[in-house]
């Protein structure tokens, strides 16, 4: 069985991929990724983003010399606008001006949550 498992979200440091259940010895080329990725860019849905950025895949695991080893592969694709979110999509607690903080307080019906300072 082939499970594809993906984290990131938008305007966050990467797209991270886990695939795993492909068998040993299987070619596996970073370039045709970037290809279909390049493919992408034009299709449905695409934006203004998609103008400035071109996603390149990063294989991190499971290939050797072009063919999968049979462990999980693991991938990344980089935002390249990273730098611009540092502080707007920083995992660790930031002291960034209010206006700019996801920290808001939320409703939840009808009661009112606020963040922990």
């Amino acid at each position: 069985m082939l499970k594809f498992t993906t984290a990131g979200e938008s305007h966050g440091r990467a797209l991270v991929a886990i695939v795993e259940g492909l068998p040993a010895g299987m070619p596996v080329d970073s370039d045709e990724i970037n290809h279909e990725l390049k493919r992408r860019q034009w299709g449905y849905g695409r934006g203004g983003r998609m103008k400035i950025e071109q996603d390149h895949v990063e294989i991190l695991s499971g290939v050797r010399h072009g063919l999968t080893l049979g462990s999980p592969l693991a991938m990344t694709i980089a935002n390249k606008d990273w730098a611009n979110w540092t502080d707007l999509m920083a995992a660790d607690p930031r002291e960034i001006a209010p206006e700019k903080s996801r920290r808001v307080s939320v409703h939840v019906r009808g009661m009112r949550i606020l963040p922990v300072a």
